[in-house]
């Protein structure tokens, strides 16, 4: 009986996963296709294989391919993610092990942006940065994250801090060690999971950024993989859906690379930051 229910339960999740996958395994497929045939069939099948659409996607429209995309892409991505990991760190590490007044107070007003909108500071937002001059840059992400103003890494880690054993700490000023050294050479190798966890959120949801993207930068030249897809929809010909498929396989690999790549952290410390604090 256990084995059948075993089967069972196989079969029911194998069926499940095909479904789900599926818009992905076509996605890839109609990459494939002669571009009337995309969306005229579900199927996976191409009457013929078109093996040109990935390099002739990856030329782009004018004078800026996708290699420039991909460039500017990563310009923006890296830092975010890297400034985001440093200034959570230490904000987190604040809440975690230090008192201050009104602690509470400022620890669940960090929490209550997560229930604020962004449609709501969109404007305000804007206004502030056009005066500052920041319009068609990559500052408007870089600085944002550089001032730690993503509570959800920020409640990520302070759960994970409070998780590790202020013995440690302790045994660490005991050994002459001062509050960041502390953070350095304690709290952060033992948070390894956590760090990767936050920096593999915030590199997926950076590279996908597509609203604020196309609201802060104006140049091709500095568009994303995310704007130079829309551009191709946006020309006026006809639009070759097959490249634009072929382009966004492209697009995601990156994304998977990395999951695949930090999956053993991810897994580790989205589980033991769900049971620790």
């Amino acid at each position: 009986m256990t084995n059948r229910a075993q089967i069972t339960t196989f079969l029911l999740l194998s069926i499940f996963g095909i479904i789900f996958i599926y818009p992905l395994i076509w996605l890839v497929a109609a990459s494939f296709k002669p571009n009337p045939e995309v969306f005229s069939t579900v199927g996976l099948i191409p009457s013929e294989f078109v093996w040109d659409s990935y390099w002739k996607g990856w030329k782009g429209i004018g004078k800026n391919g996708f290699n420039t995309f991909f460039a500017n892409t990563f310009t923006m991505v890296v830092p975010v993610v890297l400034f985001t990991i440093l200034s959570s760190t230490l904000v987190a590490y604040g809440f975690a092990r230090f008192e201050f007044p009104f602690k509470k107070l400022l620890f669940a007003l960090m929490l209550s942006t997560l229930m604020l909108p962004d449609a709501v500071i969109m404007i305000p937002r804007y206004i502030l940065f056009k005066h500052f001059g920041w319009l068609n840059t990559y500052l408007p992400f870089y600085i944002p994250a550089l001032l730690a103003v993503h509570a959800f890494f920020i409640f990520l880690l302070v759960q994970f801090f409070r998780g590790i054993p202020r013995d440690l700490d302790e045994a660490a000023v005991m050994d002459g060690c001062g509050s960041f050294r502390i953070l350095t050479s304690v709290l952060m190798p033992l948070s390894v999971p956590a760090l990767i966890s936050a920096g593999l959120f915030q590199f997926i949801w950076t590279w996908n950024e597509f609203f604020n993207a196309l609201i802060y930068i104006n140049s091709v030249s500095k568009f994303t993989v995310s704007l130079g897809l829309r551009m191709a929809l946006d020309n006026e010909g006809a639009v070759h859906w097959n490249r634009v498929m072929a382009m966004s396989v492209v697009t995601i690999l990156p994304c998977v690379a990395v999951f695949f790549a930090a999956q053993k952290y991810f897994v580790e410390g989205i589980s033991t930051t769900g049971l620790k604090g």
